[in-house]
């Protein structure tokens, strides 16, 4: 074989090899260490919310749908999360994708969830974001820059984990 071919060969398979060696960060995982994208949307009432406004407290986002079965099974751990933790600078936005107001509502009532749901009805903040799944989950920082992605259904203890050091310590709470 050539010398030149050997090193075209060589230099090929350290691309590949290096292209299959990097790890994917998935969908929304090459948000971290970014500023959060901004988020202006409606409550369930109708009034605006944005992101902007949690400034200072860790913030939970996540992406559900009312039709996954998922989004439903971890509701309860985020809602119980987010009630023990009120006045400890943490905040939960559960943000509604594919899901009609009436249809978020409901859902919400039969749990019992208290935490500020978000309806994204065009899906741009989704879309921002890079979900292609749901449920999906965003851990932002006081200062807003995405800090955890998870992709599938959270536990409340892994949550809990999570966040320990994304909550500010003057905010840690008893």
């Amino acid at each position: 074989m050539r010398p030149w071919l050997k090193v075209v060969v060589l230099v090929l398979l350290a691309g590949v090899g290096a292209l299959l060696l990097t790890p994917d960060p998935g969908p929304g995982g090459g948000l971290v260490g970014e500023a959060a994208p901004g988020i202006v949307l409606p409550n369930l009432s109708g009034r605006e919310t944005s992101l902007s406004g949690y400034r200072g407290r860790a913030v939970v986002l996540n992406f559900w749908a009312t039709w996954c079965a998922p989004c439903l099974e971890e509701m309860p751990a985020l809602s119980a999360a987010w009630r023990d933790s009120r006045g400890r600078c943490l905040e939960v936005l559960g943000i509604a994708e594919e899901s009609g107001r009436e249809e978020a509502q409901a859902e919400v009532t039969r749990m019992g969830i208290g935490f500020p749901i978000l309806m994204d009805a065009k899906g741009d903040v989704a879309r921002a974001y890079g979900v292609t799944g749901y449920p999906r989950t965003y851990l932002v920082d006081g200062e807003g820059k995405v800090r955890r992605v998870f992709t599938g259904k959270i536990s409340r203890e892994r949550l809990e984990a999570a966040l320990v050091p994304l909550v500010p310590a003057s905010c840690a709470g008893p």
